[in-house]
């Protein structure tokens, strides 16, 4: 667990720069960045670009250092919408106007319009057999409790099994989505961050008493095994009545002073990538 404390350490990189309040901005950059050499072990991946970044633009580094360590903070995102991050280069819309995905987009619905539930979920699966992404269905009442927490928390983070440890990935829910980035790649890119993987419900069969799942992951970033274990970790969250969970949801959106990531951790230490 060595390189779990060590990603910890990181996202307590803005204690020690408040501490060094009185350093130049370029030096306290320096000093981050020598932090996150030593600590990260996923920093060779982005470490160009971190480097330019903190040498052309010390003080915008250690913004951008501030939102990936607390994501939340005086109750509310520092992130930018996700809406914007879907479409960077044009103006952003009002969260009510964030677009809703629609099941016709990638399939037919007159396929499945006259089955019954048990019939669309195999029609749902045989569909994406032979695609690589995920897919899976939710009961009526996941769905209402999956976006009943979604409102109350709308952004979270879940923690990564890999060969080294662990790695963060920050979640936000927009309309039907559910948009995942890597917590260092958002500290590099901003609001330009990729996805790593999007996660879609679509409630057309609602009457019929089940939503449909799709998951659609880059492959670059994560493996299609990472993108299970990530859905798993978001229906642990967001649809089981877990009382230790649904605390550790309440602490990051309510008291983020008091969230403790090992903590997180602990709570998805034993899922196994099948």
């Amino acid at each position: 667990m060595a390189c779990v404390s060590n990603t910890l350490k990181l996202l307590n990189t803005n204690r020690a720069i408040v501490r060094t309040i009185a350093m130049s901005a370029q030096r306290r950059a320096e000093e981050a960045l020598e932090k996150m050499k030593d600590k990260n072990p996923y920093f060779e991946k982005y470490a160009d670009k971190i480097a330019k970044l903190q040498k052309t633009s010390p003080e915008e580094f250690l913004e951008r250092v501030d939102k990936v360590v607390n994501p939340i903070k005086e109750g509310k995102s520092q992130a930018r919408s996700y809406s914007e991050l879907l479409n960077p280069k044009k103006p952003a819309k009002p969260e009510g106007e964030i677009p809703y995905k629609k099941l016709e987009d990638i399939m037919k619905i007159e396929l499945i319009q006259d089955k019954s539930a048990e019939e669309i979920s195999k029609i749902w699966f045989e569909y994406h057999k032979t695609k690589d992404v995920l897919a899976a269905t939710l009961t009526v009442e996941q769905f209402e409790r999956l976006m009943e927490r979604a409102k109350k928390h709308p952004i979270f983070l879940l923690p990564l099994p890999r060969s080294e440890g662990f790695e963060f990935i920050m979640l936000q829910f927009a309309s039907n989505a559910v948009h995942f980035t890597p917590l260092l790649a958002y500290q590099v890119h901003a609001e330009n961050a990729p996805e790593c993987l999007t996660i879609v419900h679509y409630t057309e069969m609602r009457d019929k008493g089940i939503i449909l799942m799709r998951g659609e992951y880059d492959s670059k970033v994560v493996s299609g095994q990472e993108a299970q274990c990530l859905a798993n970790e978001l229906q642990m969250f967001y649809c089981k009545n877990d009382p230790a969970k649904q605390q550790l949801l309440e602490t990051f959106t309510s008291k983020p002073d008091e969230f403790k990531h090992m903590d997180l951790i602990k709570e998805v230490e034993n899922i196994q990538l099948v």
